[in-house]
């Protein structure tokens, strides 16, 4: 169920009618059961496996409770900790990396002259395991941090994984967060649930999501696809300016999925993490990863860079740290080598900065001069916008050899005409549709400036503003989605990007 679905345009006002009106004691298990109903409809079967993974982690949360109250117990929470994550990791390889392990034995096997193992079934990649597997996977390892007690209400925790706004494509939720807005959910009355305040930020939340996603990512991805699918044909300035567009889409398209699941989760009383803040105005590559995928990037340092020493250790160890944490993250985005190659270009890009860093501290003391650029952070905006938009030609290829034969052809393929004539509305887009793109894409960079001067989000801003700026606003941007937005009955609805991770 897509949230531009037109199930979704009913479920969810159900959803909210009956949530409002349910008594108190069982608002979580209307939304357990909602959230339940909404992953039901990628695929009924999987269902079993979001089940196992809550139980799973949820025994294991009270299970390391016991051990520490027990000492003689023979199992330590460590080994608790160890089996929880084997047995989720070992699902979410079976069912995401199954080929990628599968080919790459082939490959190896073929080298000695062995013949190749053939996949036994078609595995079908579950909707959201890899989001909330690490979500289950965060609290197993909260409560054995003892940064929160045990969840023993089985349905409060299963709500906790599987809370349909956030289910399939995040923000991935910590536990101290969001289980603590579940245990609060009976406190409320109707009058402090019925929030007319906080219900219209949350659908101007929603609403700007939509414009995102219908308006330009699915627009631009006309662009996207019509050159990565046939890279051969086109030069320098068509790849750098779908590559350029990509790093549009895949904004739009993933912030979309945030914002809308964001707003959806206010209209319930709910407040979820934010997971994108204005990353293109980023001045380093190190500034970026705090402001994109906010939810992932912190998840990683919290439960996989911190564990392998972080900072705490010497500067080599340290960049190794970095290193993997990377290449993790790489493979955690796709089942293929130019995703972990990805990863690991970011973190060469993470590892150069921190020595670039450290050249300009010395300078500093040394010398007494600033080593920072004073009044340069634009220029720092713009080149690091420009690794980043490097790397995603590598995101965006299907494989790596498709990859480095578009970075071939970007430098090898020089052809400036193409700027003036004509050729870049041969890509998809008409003279009309372009200029609806180059409206909306105004529209985001002054949302996205006001939200980065101004560090308000898109409903908060707007909350501050007189009535008739405020309504102008959102019939504005609800009458632009509505008559330009890409859907109908000829439209193949897009799912979100982030669904394939």
């Amino acid at each position: 169920m897509l949230f531009h679905s037109l199930e979704f345009f009913v479920f969810f006002p159900v959803v909210v009618l009956v949530y409002f009106l349910v008594p108190k004691k069982v608002r979580y298990i209307w939304l357990l059961a909602a959230s339940y109903y909404f992953y039901m409809s990628w695929n009924a079967w999987h269902l079993l496996l979001i089940f196992c993974s809550t139980f799973i982690t949820w025994a294991s949360g009270l299970f390391i409770a016991a051990c520490r109250k027990e000492t003689g117990s023979g199992m330590s929470p460590k080994l608790v900790v160890a089996i929880s994550f084997a047995v989720n990791i070992g699902i979410l390889a079976v069912f995401k990396y199954f080929d990628f392990i599968l080919y790459n034995v082939n490959i190896i096997t073929g080298a000695f002259g062995w013949n190749a193992l053939e996949k036994p079934i078609d595995i079908i990649l579950p909707a959201g395991i890899s989001f909330y597997t690490f979500q289950a996977l965060g609290y197993t390892v909260d409560v054995y941090r003892k940064a929160i007690e045990p969840e023993r209400n089985l349905l409060k925790y299963a709500l906790f994984v599987s809370f349909f706004p956030q289910l399939v494509a995040g923000p991935i939720e910590r536990s101290k967060h969001f289980l603590s807005q579940i245990n609060k959910v009976g406190e409320l009355d109707f009058k402090m649930l019925f929030d007319c305040d906080r219900i219209a930020a949350g659908l101007v939340l929603m609403l700007w999501g939509y414009f995102q996603k219908l308006v330009i990512a699915d627009r631009v991805s006309i662009l996207v696809d019509t050159v990565y699918n046939s890279v051969y044909f086109y030069g320098t300035v068509e790849l750098l300016m779908a590559t350029v567009a990509f790093s549009i889409q895949i904004y739009c398209d993933f912030a979309s999925y945030s914002t809308i699941a964001a707003g959806a989760a206010k209209v319930l009383g709910f407040e979820l993490t934010e997971n994108f803040n204005t990353p293109y105005f980023s001045a380093s590559i190190r500034e970026f990863w705090r402001r994109w995928h906010i939810s992932l990037s912190t998840w990683f340092k919290d439960y996989l860079y911190i564990p392998l020493g972080g900072n705490r250790c010497g500067r080599i160890r340290r960049h190794v740290n970095i290193m993997v944490t990377f290449l993790v993250s790489g493979l955690w985005h796709g089942a293929s080598w130019h995703y972990v190659v990805w990863g690991a270009v970011h973190g060469v890009f993470h590892v150069v900065g921190d020595e670039m860093d450290r050249v300009r501290k010395r300078i500093s003391s040394t010398s007494g001069l600033d080593g920072q650029v004073r009044y340069g952070r634009m220029g720092q905006v713009v080149a690091t916008y420009g690794l980043i938009v490097l790397s995603l030609i590598l995101f965006r290829s299907e494989t790596l050899p498709q990859a480095l034969y578009v970075i071939k052809r970007i430098l090898t393929k020089p052809n400036p005409w193409a700027l003036t004539d004509g050729t870049l509305y041969k890509l998809g887009l008409d003279d009309t549709q372009a200029g609806i793109l180059i409206t909306a894409l105004a529209a985001l960079f002054l949302v996205s400036f006001v939200r980065y001067w101004k560090k308000e989000t898109l409903d908060v801003f707007l909350a501050r503003q007189c009535i008739g700026f405020r309504w102008l606003a959102i019939i504005g941007l609800f009458s632009f989605t509505f008559l330009f937005g890409i859907y109908g009955p000829e439209y193949d609805e897009s799912q979100f990007l982030y669904f394939q991770f």
